[in-house]
């Protein structure tokens, strides 16, 4: 018989799940954009979060039922070439290193395989040049530099930021 009682505690499988962003949970993203990343996003941001194209790229993070993180993307297409802007990706930081980040990645990555139309070609993001370990975490996934754009942050140094880009292979989609 153990004398601490937790020997006896079953252990709960970890448990990762993805919510489409609604209306009714905007204001979870709201929260967690404001404790994971140092820029205030503006209403325009969230409205278009909740646009009905979007629904596979912009996702609420569930650890074991419990909101954890977000990842929100934008389609762009300039000259017929449509291209899967990352915007944000953050996850809680008690909750880091579980692999949610990696998971969330992937699921756009593999929404972006199987999009038909428009087909993407490229997934991009924009890394704050002091950032190594998210630098290293894209570059782990398949993402590779492809330049530094020269004062993107306005609030925030380093005002410098690299460009990761990852090319879309349809065969990811499975």
């Amino acid at each position: 018989m153990s004398t601490t009682g937790t020997e006896s505690l079953p252990k709960t499988p970890e448990r990762v799940s993805f919510a489409s962003l609604t209306p009714n949970n905007l204001g979870t993203v709201r929260k967690l954009n404001s404790v994971l990343f140092p820029i205030r996003y503006s209403e325009k941001f969230y409205q278009d979060i909740l646009l009905p194209e979007l629904e596979d790229f912009c996702k609420l993070v569930y650890y074991n039922d419990v909101p954890v993180g977000t990842i929100c993307c934008r389609l762009e297409t300039t000259d017929g070439v449509t291209k899967l802007y990352l915007m944000t990706m953050g996850v809680l930081a008690p909750y880091r290193c579980r692999k949610l980040g990696s998971q969330s990645l992937e699921l756009i990555v593999k929404a972006a395989a199987s999009q038909a139309k428009p087909k993407i070609s490229h997934i991009y993001l924009h890394v704050q040049v002091s950032n190594d370990p998210a630098k290293r975490f894209y570059e782990r996934h398949g993402f590779k530099e492809v330049g530094v754009h020269e004062n993107y942050y306005k609030r925030i140094v380093p005002r410098d930021a690299w460009i990761l880009e990852r090319v879309i292979d349809s065969a990811e989609k499975n």
